[in-house]
């Protein structure tokens, strides 16, 4: 405890007390009112102000002493072959005010589609219609009127008159159509939302996988599963669905894994069968004609170690074989015919020497049916890996590496005009890349303030591509018009988007988000159609 002391120290002392008649060296206190202690000898008043210690804080005590070490750690040889270097990238931040958009979203409206047949009536009361003799009589009683004549001349002339000129004039005939085009490309972009297709379950999941259906897009698959490790609550539903676009109350079809699906892809030759990815790292094969059970599933021993991110069907003449990729740095080769085991496998160790334990982690996957040998792997590191199938040695499979990305690559894509260009999505940036140049991508977006996590190019038009970001945001791009921001902007959902997939005629976009919904949305013409000259255009 810390005492502080205050003296008063008074006059004379006979001045105050005269009736003591008391020494100096008197041992004499008197307590006066208020806490105070008088000693008469020197007429000094004390007051005690006390603290704890504890309320001071911490002493500080300073001293000098010599340096210590505390434990000396010495280098590895045998660990400096297992490092990958990476290239030192520099990066800038700007520190902006933050800004919050709210939206207000209706209940939805479930409605039936019903239809009626109207056969015959109009009849009087007191005709049956039924009964065909009075129902001939009324006719020829109505025919002998002098109205019904009239009125059925004036119409004849009517008619004649509208055959003639069909006769003589294609009405089909498309008039002016170069100023069509010209009002086309005046008007604005834009997307509307045309359907939601919504988790039907009360535990909402990520919308990780899409997949259009090839005949015309009238179905859409879905892959739902929560990829936060260990986070997935026990009564979390492992289904994915098929949605009819039309009927956004209901999915028609259920899918019924062992593990939840984290992608999947419809066969372009068979549009029953269907093969996706799973989280525990299977792969699983559905025919729709016989149910929501796979058909067949890979062995776990011989399937992949972490989540299947993309497996794509591949261009061969029997159409039952697809290949996958996955965080545990292999790309395996599967005949669904037979999933015991694949039919090939890829590691993909920088070093070219088949080390799993070097080996990228692969993320997204892109394989173009005009180059059947050449595919691309976009991995964890921020490396786009171009590899030959039919290479001769597992070292001249991995043919090169192209690096741009702080971060995975979520989204690879050849440009269907132009296989020699690809898009990369990954930390915030989209970049477009040459085959031929492999220093640097040729053209590239600014910094966004959110992540990307998905892209796609355009399959009508060969210089619009679309990107979806965490921030809950589809952009489209159109690189003809302008390259340093997006020619247009839709928020699409307060959640974030993972998933995006554009139908073959470049009209519906589907995006899908963090809470389980899947947004369609219908551009507009102008960004769906092919423009004059855009090929060459888009070659320059």
């Amino acid at each position: 405890m810390l005492v502080f002391h205050l003296k008063f120290v008074f006059g004379c002392w006979d001045n105050v007390f005269p009736r003591f008649a008391l020494s100096p060296s008197s041992c004499l206190s008197v307590l006066v009112p208020g806490g105070y202690t008088v000693n008469p000898s020197v007429m000094e008043i004390t007051h005690v102000y006390a603290k704890l210690r504890s309320e001071f804080g911490r002493q500080c005590l300073f001293s000098d002493r010599p340096e210590e070490v505390m434990v000396d750690i010495h280098p590895e040889p045998s660990l400096a072959s297992q490092f990958i270097l990476k290239t030192r990238k520099d990066q800038g931040l700007q520190a902006c005010r933050d800004m919050s958009e709210h939206q207000v979203n209706t209940e939805r409206f479930e409605s039936n589609s019903c239809g009626m047949n109207h056969v015959e009536g109009g009849w009087p009361k007191d005709i049956n219609p039924n009964d065909v003799e009075q129902t001939i009589r009324f006719r020829k009683k109505v025919e002998k009127e002098e109205n019904y004549i009239n009125s059925l001349q004036h119409l004849g002339s009517v008619m004649e008159h509208c055959i003639k000129q069909n006769n003589a004039i294609d009405i089909y005939q498309q008039y002016f159509e170069e100023d069509e085009e010209l009002e086309e490309s005046s008007e604005l972009p834009s997307a509307k939302t045309i359907n939601i297709l919504r988790d039907p379950n009360e535990v909402k999941r990520t919308i990780t996988g899409l997949s259009w259906h090839p005949d015309g897009g009238r179905k859409l698959a879905a892959a739902y599963c929560n990829l936060g490790f260990q986070k997935n609550p026990k009564d979390m539903s492992l289904d994915s669905y098929i949605w009819e676009i039309e009927n956004p109350s209901c999915p028609e079809m259920t899918l019924k894994p062992e593990s939840p699906l984290v992608c999947l892809d419809y066969n372009p030759k068979d549009p029953h069968t269907l093969v996706g990815g799973s989280y525990n790292g299977q792969i699983a094969y559905w025919d729709t004609r016989r149910g929501s059970q796979p058909v067949e599933y890979s062995s776990l021993e011989h399937s992949h170690r972490d989540p299947v991110y993309k497996i794509i069907w591949l261009q061969s003449k029997t159409g039952t074989e697809a290949f996958s990729a996955s965080t545990d740095g292999q790309v395996l080769w599967w005949d669904v015919r037979k999933l015991s085991e694949p039919t090939e496998r890829l590691v993909l160790d920088p070093g070219r020497e088949g080390n799993l334990d070097r080996a990228l982690g692969a993320i997204s996957l892109e394989f173009e049916p005009t180059m059947p040998t050449k595919f691309m792997v976009g991995t964890e590191q921020g490396l786009v890996v171009s590899c030959n199938r039919k290479a001769k040695t597992a070292a001249e499979k991995i043919v090169c590496t192209y690096d741009g990305h702080h971060g995975p690559i979520y989204a690879l894509q050849r440009n269907p005009f132009f296989p020699k260009n690809f898009l990369t999505v990954g930390d915030w940036t989209a970049r477009i890349w040459s085959e031929d140049i492999k220093e640097s991508s040729i053209m590239w977006t600014k910094y966004q303030m959110s992540y990307l996590m998905d892209a796609c190019w355009s399959p009508v038009r060969p210089s619009v591509f679309f990107t979806v970001k965490m921030e809950g945001v589809l952009d489209i791009w159109d690189i003809l018009f302008k390259q340093s921001d997006p020619t247009l902007s839709v928020k699409v959902s307060d959640k974030a988007l993972y998933s995006l997939r554009v139908q073959d005629n470049g009209q519906l976009v589907a995006c899908g988000s963090q809470n389980g919904e899947a947004t369609l949305l219908e551009i507009c013409s102008g960004l769906s159609t092919l423009q004059k000259n855009e090929k060459s255009l888009a070659a320059a």
